[in-house]
């Protein structure tokens, strides 16, 4: 009887282990398994330099979805950046997107101004204006080699 209860503590210390390690893959692994709480939005840039998939979007400082996927538009000669953005979340046609950069030399994130005076983007929308990363290499080469203007 003594194995018994043993073997019974084991195995339910077992299962709500693998409870517990299922949980948190599809939290952190931003996996919803009831319904899909975000809708889809696409930008065109002309750099992602740095920007992959599943790097954050802010907007105003607020973490509101993931870039989806990032592909190549040979016709117009951009970078494709799909986004998920959580329901909820109104971006308008007028928002801006722009590439940047976490601290000095950090992961690049996408950054979205909401607009407001335009129309609201439904799923599937695509954000027109967009902004790409400022190259930190570019602007010391710049300014080591004196290829920076003053204004006057």
């Amino acid at each position: 009887m003594k194995k018994y209860k043993m073997e019974t503590a084991v195995g339910l210390f077992v299962v709500i282990g693998l409870i517990f390690i299922g949980y948190m893959t599809v939290k952190l692994g931003h996996v919803s398994l009831w319904g899909d709480e975000t809708y889809a939005l696409s930008a065109r840039f002309t750099s992602v330099t740095g920007l992959r998939k599943g790097s954050p979007v802010y907007m105003l400082g607020i973490d509101i979805g993931r870039v989806e996927q990032i592909s190549l538009d040979q016709k117009e000669n951009k970078a494709v950046v799909e986004i998920r953005v959580k329901k909820g979340i109104q971006i308008y046609d007028d928002a801006i997107a722009s590439i940047k950069t976490e601290g000095l030399i950090g992961d690049r994130y996408l950054s979205i101004d909401p607009g407001g005076a335009g129309e609201p983007l439904n799923a599937g929308g695509i954000i027109i204006d967009t902004r790409p990363a400022v190259e930190i290499d570019d602007l010391i080469g710049k300014y080591a080699f004196g290829d920076v203007k003053k204004s006057k």
